[in-house]
């Protein structure tokens, strides 16, 4: 690898790869090419070169401030506490050599908190105003309970007091609700007002949110972000403390104005970025500068270590939280029409604050990789995660820091970056230096004898004078012999130099191409046959050496563009791609069927979907259930929920999901994907339950139930024996019916009575008779 590159200098053999060594050695691999001074160190020892001539600088890290995290941020040491470790390093980095450094990150007790209320007073949030009359002395009670250092501000905003965004007649200029007959009076539009410097003084809050009134813009949008920008970065006339949490609540009711809006009143010049309240606290640019960008918003809110909650109305919280994803340290809570729940809306807020660490990174030179890994709570590292989550105050949490140069500035750069985590005002502040440069260049002789007096000894090799070749200079170009020409072929029957190149004096020159580099002892390599991906070298995200992509920290592949960042592919309950998928150059590729979503966190048809959903249908309608006890809940559990009294089952692709409770009910409800990408869950308002049998009467049923067999049983077989007996009956009939004789004709029947027959000779007595009768 180091041998086969284009090093013709020691500096040159250091940029190929963080394991080449060079051998100064001035008598060193005489009769080779002038790479093979550029290999292993191990090599080169092996082959003579002594290990004081080897120069081989490694990469090295220096703590220079390590103090020990606090515990507390109240207390004599309020302004001293330490949450982030170590504070300043540097580090000592060789191109392409990886370097780890670790850091620990504390949220500590008690830590003093910044709170700057800022409302939108057009005329829709009057019912809002009326609420918050008496919020500081009730936001001042709550907060106690979490710190005991507590000071809050107040400033209020509308829009831009011009043509198309405000009522602008003459009319209207001293009351824009002139004519309105809902709300006949109000004061003049305006773009923002800071009205209260931060204060622990809660009651001058109610005093000045009393004096407060509406006013009444023209167009739906309100001109918020011009507010928040002023609030951020309006350090002094704010009040925001360096050692505290800053808490921004921006409370409004409908969509802001972004950049480039401001073009429809003529504002073509881009918001500045800079602090513009005048004597009166009013920001005195409303009506000279646009709308200032998101990035601009998300770029002063971390400069100022601010938390932005957004406090908005339901049918504006996807709007909103869209805006989170691209304003770092930002979350999105739903506020009442009224503004009733705006103290659990701060509260839960603060504490989703609190229980999450992310770091950031600041002044990232372009030259420099960093790669995170991420060991939370449960001690696992996470690669590619710059965040830990569901922390409680107190716990400590750790990440391992990846560093890589990619190339080597001019001699002598020292160059910083900064990491902190979002919203704090620790930073890690880190220094690089550059190892690029070797310690034998420093004794390089100019017109050298060992190089024929035309050129420079540098680390063993000569560096001739234009017009001049070979290991000490004895050629010139031009000359030419079949002894310089094999020098030239990296094997027989290769072609001279690769046929990319011209021998001279034993040494192929390569060509020039439009295309890149050519290099190499035999022209064999260059920095533009590697495999490109949309047409670009490597993806962009590597290096180009000898036909082979060298991939930047933080991407894989034979073209670079495989991403090892994993973050995008954490779902929102901690789990890679929900478990359902893998994490595939940094996307979810979704294994399990039926399974979709940036996380494969969709998935109606999942045979765990069901009791995924089952716990936050605990947790959001009965506070029950595992993520009850913690803060995750409104975290995990984003989809929409809808009570119902009947569950309507019909409807296509809607799963039917049960479970029984622990009191034996069963909790109905069903789990679909809308259209537009959102989960909707439909739920009973109470689970089913059925009353419980009675022991006596379940006995009885059973009894009667086998009694009531045996009788049928019983009678069936009685029923059979009858029918059999009539049966035999019937046919015994009939036979005897089907006899061929009688009992008087029977031949062995004996009348008991004999009848006999005798012949008489009857006239003897007729005689007689006649005789003695007459």
């Amino acid at each position: 690898m180091c041998m086969s590159g284009s090093a013709t200098s020691c500096e040159e053999c250091l940029l190929i790869h963080p394991s080449c060594a060079w051998c100064a050695q001035e008598d060193f691999g005489r009769g080779r090419t002038l790479t093979s001074r550029c290999d292993f160190s191990q090599n080169l020892l092996k082959r003579g070169c002594d290990a004081h001539f080897i120069e081989y600088p490694t990469s090295s890290i220096n703590v220079q401030q390590n103090t020990p995290l606090s515990s507390k941020g109240s207390g004599a040491t309020q302004y001293d506490v330490v949450q982030i470790m170590p504070q300043k390093i540097s580090l000592s980095l060789r191109p392409a050599d990886q370097t780890w450094f670790s850091l620990q990150v504390r949220q500590v007790e008690d830590y003093p908190v910044d709170l700057y209320y800022l409302m939108d007073l057009s005329l829709s949030m009057k019912d809002d105003l009326d609420t918050i009359r008496n919020l500081g002395t009730k936001l001042a009670h709550e907060m106690g309970k979490l710190t005991s250092n507590f000071r809050l501000g107040f400033g209020s905003f509308v829009d831009k007091n011009m043509s198309p965004f405000s009522y602008t007649a003459p009319k209207y200029q001293e009351n824009p609700c002139n004519g309105y007959k809902l709300f006949p009076n109000c004061v003049p539009s305006f773009g923002f007002r800071h009205i209260l410097s931060l204060t622990d003084k809660v009651d001058r809050f109610n005093e000045e949110v009393q004096k407060q009134m509406v006013s009444r813009n023209r167009d739906a949008p309100e001109g918020g972000f011009d507010a928040i920008l002023q609030a951020a970065v309006c350090k002094e006339k704010i009040g925001w403390r360096k050692e505290a949490y800053h808490l921004l609540v921006f409370a409004t009711d409908d969509v802001p104005h972004l950049a480039l809006d401001g073009r429809l009143g003529g504002l073509v010049h881009p918001h500045d970025g800079q602090c513009h309240l005048n004597d009166n606290n009013e920001y005195s640019a409303s009506t000279q500068m646009d709308y200032p960008s998101l990035a601009l918003l998300g770029e002063k809110l971390a400069e100022n270590n601010i938390f932005l909650i957004f406090a908005v109305t339901k049918r504006l919280y996807v709007i909103y939280k869209n805006f989170t994803a691209l304003i770092p340290g930002t979350t999105v809570e739903i506020l009442d029409q009224d503004s009733k729940n705006v103290i659990q809306l701060i509260i839960t807020a603060y504490n989703n604050i609190r229980s999450k660490v992310e770091l950031s990174v600041w002044d990232h030179p372009e030259d420099i990789s960093l790669s995170f890994t991420a060991t939370c709570q449960d001690g696992k590292p996470l690669p590619g995660l710059r965040k830990c989550a569901d922390l409680k105050i107190g716990d400590t949490v750790s990440f391992n820091v990846s560093v890589e140069a990619r190339s080597c500035p001019p001699r002598g750069t020292v160059k910083s970056f900064t990491i902190k985590p979002v919203g704090f005002k620790d930073r890690l502040e880190v220094a690089v230096e550059y190892e690029c440069d070797c310690g034998c260049s420093r004794n390089a002789q100019n017109n050298s004898s060992i190089c024929s007096s035309i050129g420079t000894y540098n680390c063993g090799t000569c560096h001739c004078e234009p017009g001049y070749l070979g290991a000490r200079c004895e050629c010139q170009e031009g000359e030419a012999s079949s002894m310089f020409l094999s020098a030239c072929r990296e094997a027989e029957g290769k072609q001279i130099c690769s046929g990319r190149g011209e021998c001279s004096c034993n040494q192929c020159l390569c060509y020039e191409s439009e295309f890149g580099k050519i290099y190499g002892s035999f022209c064999e390599c260059d920095d533009f046959s590697c495999a490109r991906h949309k047409g670009i070298l490597c993806s962009g995200h590597g290096e180009c050496h000898c036909g082979e992509c060298k991939c930047h920290a933080g991407y894989i592949g034979d073209n670079c563009n495989c991403s090892t960042e994993t973050s995008s592919c954490i779902s929102d309950d901690g789990q890679m791609c929900s478990g359902r998928g893998s994490c595939v150059c940094g996307r979810c590729q979704c294994t399990e069927p039926g399974a979709f979503g940036d996380t494969c966190e969709k998935c109606p048809t999942c045979p765990d979907a069901c009791g995924t959903k089952r716990e936050c249908i605990e947790c959001r309608l009965f506070n029950s259930g595992r993520l009850a006890d913690n803060q995750t809940c409104q975290r995990q559990c984003k989809d929409k929920i809808i009570t119902v009294e009947t569950l309507k089952t019909e409807e296509p692709g809607a799963v039917l999901c049960l479970y029984k409770t622990d009191n034996d009910c069963v909790m109905k409800f069903t789990y679909s994907e809308h259209a537009s990408g959102q989960s909707i869950l439909s739920a009973l308002k109470e689970p089913e339950c059925g009353g419980g049998p009675d022991a006596l009467m379940v006995l009885l049923a059973v009894v009667g139930s086998i009694l009531l067999v045996g009788l049928v049983l019983l009678a069936a077989w009685k029923l059979v024996i009858t029918i059999h007996d009539r049966r035999e009956f019937a046919r015994f009939q009939s036979a005897r019916s089907r006899a061929r004789y009688e009992m008087a004709s029977n031949p062995l029947y004996k009348h008991p009575i004999s009848t006999h027959f005798v012949e008489t000779d009857f006239s003897m007595y007729s005689k007689s008779y006649n005789g003695g009768l007459h």
